[in-house]
């Protein structure tokens, strides 16, 4: 089974020259490229409007287009996302056995660059995958990148896919990897309401628990969906009752 498990990235970005050091290039750089361009033809006040934030993130991004070199990139992306879900993956301190899992089976999704591996070099960018960004004919980025993020993950021979990526980015490549004949199972991980039991998801939480599922799946270099189910790790446990053949839901019990 060729098993791949997609997570978002994060929007904090470091560029930091220590291991993991990258291996080699996002396989969709040709349409980064494009976007590069698109995003550059903006003012800055265009920009700021597409990225949604401060004044100060809005100089900083805008002064990271001008200079960005996509070939001088020299960070690894598992390591250039600062997020709290990258913070328990912790690929800084893995051991080669756990890096080679990584590498083999985990891809990020992005909107700059498409999907990358875990050692992909990466430049500092901004640009979410809900950002409606014109550009090629597309009026967004999800039409931009159509099905090629799932032709991606179907031509390196992946055919199941363990979705742990937010609802803003899986929805640039579930429903294309189901068409195309990729099986996709949904983790989800969350806890019981006290006032009337029902499964709610914490997002803070939740990204915690997606990157302690990907460093648990490469210490016991997970091969397959059945694997998954042992997770136990932060109090999870798997709730069978809530799930099914298309979601895992694991309850918190802490």
């Amino acid at each position: 089974m060729g098993l791949r498990c997609v997570i978002s990235p994060a929007k904090k970005m470091v560029t930091d020259d220590c291991a993991p050091y990258p291996r080699g290039t996002a396989c969709l750089m040709d349409r980064t490229r494009v976007l590069l361009e698109a995003l550059r033809r903006l003012s800055r006040d265009e920009a700021q409007a597409l990225w949604k934030c401060s004044d100060k993130l809005a100089e900083l991004n805008y002064e990271r287009l001008e200079h960005m070199d996509l070939d001088e990139a020299s960070t690894s992306a598992v390591v250039a996302y600062e997020g709290i879900q990258y913070q328990h993956i912790a690929a800084q301190v893995m051991d080669e056995r756990e890096l080679a899992w990584l590498g083999s089976h985990l891809r990020i999704l992005s909107g700059f660059y498409g999907v990358l591996r875990p050692f992909d070099a990466v430049v500092a960018y901004r640009l979410e995958m809900q950002a409606k960004l014109v550009v090629g004919g597309a009026q967004d980025l999800y039409a931009f990148w159509s099905t090629a993020l799932a032709d991606a993950l179907l031509a390196e021979g992946c055919d199941a896919l363990v979705n742990l990526a937010s609802v803003e980015y899986a929805k640039a490549v579930v429903p294309h990897a189901r068409e195309a004949g990729i099986a996709v199972l949904t983790c989800l991980f969350g806890s019981l309401r006290k006032s009337d039991g029902r499964f709610t998801q914490r997002a803070t939480e939740a990204k915690a628990a997606r990157g302690t599922f990907v460093r648990w799946c490469a210490e016991r270099e997970v091969s397959s969906f059945e694997d998954l189910q042992s997770f136990d790790e932060r109090g999870y446990r798997l709730d069978e009752t809530r799930s099914d053949a298309d979601t895992l839901v694991f309850v918190s019990h802490q």
